[in-house]
């Protein structure tokens, strides 16, 4: 099991602001990239570590190797993190040391 803590947050916020849709979305977006986490399959991790792994393969690629359209450029770009588009090649060398 791991750990689970409650934090409680007060305030006001405005009700028209609040929605789940970018967090829907990235869900979409992890499900349709990873067949780990798509539905009725047989393709799970059978180690935590295996799906820590794939998890952090997956964003990694997200944020600093794939190309997205509405940014016209890598998240981590846009974020001021990286200031060119890495290779995969690159990505797997990086995280390999």
């Amino acid at each position: 099991m791991i750990k689970q803590e409650k934090t409680v947050i007060a305030g006001r916020p405005d009700q028209r602001h609040i929605s789940t849709s970018m967090v829907e979305r990235q869900n979409l977006t992890m499900r349709m990239s990873m067949r780990r986490f798509t539905r009725l399959t047989n393709a799970f991790s059978k180690k935590l570590e295996n799906l820590e792994a794939a998890v952090a393969l997956h964003f990694a690629h997200y944020n600093f190797v794939r190309m997205h359209k509405t940014l016209r450029c890598t998240p981590a770009m846009a974020a001021g993190v990286s200031d060119r588009l890495w290779s995969l090649e690159e990505l797997v060398h990086r995280t390999s040391n």
